[in-house]
């Protein structure tokens, strides 16, 4: 159980997410559907409070002394992924946001698609659904390489 509660942690921490719980689940040896559901459930739990929360405190905080070069970080790579999202939106932002968050790169998880998402002011509804499809989809292709990656070797 606190194996679980481990993947579940691991799973909200931004850059981290589901890309690092999913392959710990594997290496503790657990069994992969359940980690997979798990690290969903983790993995999603920010997102409504990034959404509504996030862009307000980081602007907040932007010119603060000592916070503020970290909360200026946190805005860029919100920025970053915004006009990496604007950049691939021909076929529609809802895809672009799917496919952001669903390819299991360093800095394109749920926690920056998010930001991005809600720095590009798109709607909360759309946003949710096109993370949960996304992080779907990146928790698929890591549980993949993690159940063959483990059992491999």
């Amino acid at each position: 159980m606190l194996d679980y509660l481990k993947i579940f942690f691991i799973s909200m921490v931004p850059l981290i997410e589901l890309r690092g719980a999913i392959p710990y689940s594997q290496y503790l040896h657990l069994p992969i559907i359940p980690s997979y559901i798990i690290s969903i459930i983790g993995n999603m739990l920010p997102v409504p409070f990034i959404y509504l929360f996030a862009r307000k405190v980081l602007e907040w905080g932007q010119d603060k002394p000592l916070i503020g070069p970290f909360f200026r970080f946190c805005l860029e790579k919100g920025r970053k992924g915004g006009e990496k999202l604007t950049a691939k939106a021909g076929r529609g932002l809802f895809l672009a946001l799917l496919l952001f968050v669903g390819i299991p790169l360093p800095g394109t998880g749920a926690w920056t698609g998010t930001l991005a998402a809600s720095i590009l002011d798109m709607d909360f509804r759309s946003t949710t659904l096109s993370v949960m499809c996304g992080v779907l989809l990146a928790g698929v292709i890591m549980m993949t390489a993690s159940f063959l990656g483990f059992n491999l070797f």
